[in-house]
């Protein structure tokens, strides 16, 4: 395992870390047994790093990565987030109040003392201006109830405003071969700022695995069921905002890059990590065999200036146009 720095934090974290989403629920029918397997074998493997949230499974993600990392609480790091329990648009639900008991039920949850990283789960920006948040989180630190705090953002302009809020340490963004505007307008500035890069969705919710055929169906409590054009929440969390059958077929035009990489989602994690302002990649897993996978994108090769020019002009040229909503 290859470790790399958080930003300017000091904090060492594993370059394939993994986020809990698909283990605490949305992602179809979960297996605890399954998923702690998972946790043991990523930890075994060297991650040292987690990224959580308290509604995901409505906290059940958190309660089990403490059971996972029981007695390893200052050798594995955990980020959470916060905020998705309330209405994202109420200042209300950023209130010294309110972040205080989220941030206490997520260390109940967790059976830890500090959160490494708390981070606010996707709020508007008119929530990010509004800028009291901050001053909580500031506070929060101050006691020693987190260790650093960042934002989890949707688009390339809540992430621009973050940098500069002093106290912000990391951004958390969706980035993959489908998703590529935050590498030319965001990256670069968060580098400058010292500010870390977490990058969700590697994979496009699974179209960059290159497995899905247009008629591929989904569990209807799959976010991919039930959110694939942006019924619950934002459209970009799914599929990367492409309507789905697009997304299948564009897929099918980059099988090329798995040519000696071993397949098309290693090649699209291996292409985030070539990317130097990346922090780390978290995919998310369900059992040992998808941790296993993901764990496999650090010994590809890296892609070629050639070939990243292809995969860039492959963005503008075919998929830029038919990605939904703001990003």
């Amino acid at each position: 395992m290859k470790y790399r720095e958080l930003g300017n934090t000091g904090l060492q974290v594993s370059e394939v870390s993994f986020g809990t989403w698909a283990i605490g629920g949305s992602w179809g029918n979960t297996n605890d047994d399954e998923a702690l397997k998972g946790l043991d074998k990523a930890i075994g493997e060297g991650v040292n790093f987690f990224d959580t949230a308290d509604v995901y499974g409505d906290g059940h993600a958190e309660q089990l990565l403490a059971k996972a990392t029981k007695g390893k609480e200052d050798d594995i790091h955990i980020a959470t987030k916060f905020c998705r329990a309330g209405d994202i648009h109420d200042l209300e639900t950023y209130s010294e109040a309110r972040v205080r008991a989220y941030c206490e039920a997520s260390l109940k949850r967790l059976e830890r003392e500090r959160i490494d990283l708390y981070q606010i789960h996707c709020p508007p920006l008119s929530v990010l201006k509004d800028g009291r948040v901050f001053e909580v989180l500031d506070k929060l630190q101050a006691e020693g109830k987190i260790r650093h705090y960042g934002v989890s953002v949707e688009t390339v302009e809540e992430g621009l405003f973050c940098l500069g809020v002093p106290g912000v340490k990391a951004l958390q963004v969706i980035l993959n071969l489908f998703r590529q505007k935050p590498l030319t307008q965001l990256l670069p500035k968060a580098q400058e700022a010292g500010v870390g890069i977490l990058v969700r969705l590697p994979l496009a919710s699974g179209l960059l695995t290159g497995k899905f055929k247009p008629d591929t169906t989904f569990a209807a409590d799959d976010h991919r069921s039930f959110n694939a054009n942006g019924e619950q929440f934002n459209v970009g969390e799914t599929f990367a905002g492409l309507p789905f059958t697009k997304g299948v077929e564009l897929a099918a035009q980059l099988d090329w890059i798995a040519e000696g990489r071993g397949d098309m989602a290693r090649a699209a994690m291996r292409w985030i990590l070539d990317q130097p302002e990346v922090t780390c990649v978290i995919p998310g897993f369900r059992n040992v065999r998808q941790v296993e996978d993901n764990l496999g994108a650090i010994n590809v090769p890296s892609f070629s200036e050639a070939e990243l020019m292809r995969l860039a002009a492959f963005y503008q040229n075919e998929v830029a146009q038919h990605i939904r909503g703001a990003y």
